[in-house]
């Protein structure tokens, strides 16, 4: 299987393209809409500590626990028990399921901005009938692709994260020549959002978060690394260069329009500011790059989704059909499981006509426990290995984060997760029953 194991570069792609999807072409609409330039700054700086914090959760754990597989189901089991690591596998997988619906139908309402007229809707908010076609049509392609091995699969996602950066550094670029100073002060003293200082930094934490869901792709994959020291790095390679482009491109923006204006956008927001600023070509090449993005993202994602399955059914988290792998290395029942779900996905939101940010809000409540998990495995670890006192705090800190992601989410986001977390117990049930005869006979 050595031909199947992934390198560092096709692992940092992995890690960097799974965050750097569609969130960051609406990130300066999604955060002017609920937080002023200041909150932003804030929010950045604790989001930027906490998932530095927790990337350095992965890389520790990578290297005082070698020996395990899996990531977020294997930390959690680990440190908390059986139920503990199915939950933890379970709301990851929804997770990332429910996050590559997102990718599909933000790709089509890319494409709609093309070619939809105000007398003609083709791909619409990508909800459409023919939307739905099309992003079926992708779905199992995809699956496909995946079927015939990881290695192959990655190798296709580092080629379309090189492409989805150009536009990325391009905005970048004007958005350096074109920064007013003036603009950018004048939208720190006229803030637009009528809510409480701390409200606007909470509200920025689920925008902020969705960004960086795939920080564990790496460990997730960690199986299927070349060399076991490069999970680690991966993840704080892709964590900082994500971390880079988000900050330049969210508070660039901000010394470019107002930020009412900037809220007032339709997304991908990054195409209406790159039009102001070098017209129509510009507008065109940034949401070419969103398609791209998001495509290489949703490759990304699928893997990862595939994979939570696999890893669990090998403890019995999961049933054991979930454990088999093609000559390929890959799962087809986890994989098939994983397509079937999104294609259900896809079916909902043609009858219902939900969007992309309906989808976020989900995705992103789903990652908040397993992430917590690892964090505190990492304490548990630290402090039964008598590992150093930075790293001690690393995972203090980062387990602090997590919960005030919890705190940030609210009530409404955490009863949502809940309501999810349910059939995966009776799931659970079912394979730990399955494993137990198993061991017996």
């Amino acid at each position: 299987m050595k031909e199947n194991k992934i390198g560092l570069v096709a692992l940092t792609a992995l890690v960097f393209s799974a965050m750097v999807g569609a969130g960051i072409f609406s990130l300066p609409q999604n955060m002017a809409e609920v937080a002023g330039v200041n909150a932003v700054l804030v929010g950045w700086l604790i989001t930027g500590v906490g998932i530095l914090l927790l990337a350095g959760c992965f890389l520790q754990l990578s290297r005082a626990k070698p020996e395990l597989d899996g990531g977020i189901y294997i930390y959690a089991r680990e440190g908390f028990g059986e139920l503990a690591g199915f939950l933890s596998a379970w709301g990851y997988w929804l997770c990332a399921t429910i996050g590559v619906v997102g990718y599909l139908v933000v790709a089509f309402a890319a494409l709609g901005a093309f070619v939809d007229t105000p007398t003609f809707t083709l791909f619409g908010q990508g909800n459409t009938l023919m939307a739905f076609i099309c992003e079926s049509i992708i779905l199992w392609a995809v699956h496909l692709i995946i079927v015939k091995g990881i290695k192959q699969a990655s190798f296709i996602n580092l080629l379309g994260t090189i492409a989805k950066v150009i536009p990325l550094l391009l905005f970048i670029g004007f958005a350096y020549a074109y920064f007013d100073p003036n603009v950018f002060k004048a939208n720190q003293s006229h803030v637009s959002v009528q809510t409480d200082f701390i409200d606007q930094v909470k509200n920025t934490m689920l925008i902020t978060l969705w960004v960086f869901t795939g920080i564990e792709g790496a460990a997730v994959l960690s199986a299927r690394a070349k060399n076991r020291k490069d999970i680690g790095l991966a993840t704080v390679i892709g964590v900082v260069a994500a971390l880079i482009l988000y900050i330049a491109i969210t508070m660039l923006s901000f010394g470019i329009m107002n930020q009412s204006t900037i809220a007032q956008l339709s997304n991908p927001s990054m195409a209406g500011i790159m039009a102001m600023m070098s017209g129509t070509t510009g507008k065109v090449i940034i949401s070419a790059g969103l398609i791209v993005s998001v495509l290489a993202s949703y490759l990304s994602w699928i893997i990862y989704a595939a994979e939570v399955p696999n890893s669990a059914a090998k403890y019995g988290a999961f049933p054991n059909v979930f454990k088999k792998q093609n000559h390929n290395g890959a799962s087809i029942a986890s994989l098939t499981l994983t397509s079937l779900t999104v294609q259900l996905c896809l079916v909902l939101i043609l009858f219902t006509g939900e969007s992309y940010n309906t989808l976020v809000l989900v995705s992103t409540s789903m990652i908040l426990v397993p992430y917590f998990l690892v964090a505190a495995y990492m304490v548990k670890v630290a402090f039964a290995q008598k590992l150093s006192v930075p790293i001690k705090i690393m995972g203090l800190g980062a387990s602090v984060y997590g919960l005030w992601l919890v705190y940030a989410a609210g009530l409404n986001t955490l009863a949502l997760s809940l309501i999810l977390y349910i059939p995966g117990t009776l799931l659970f049930m079912y394979s730990r029953k399955q494993f137990k005869l198993n061991q017996h006979a």
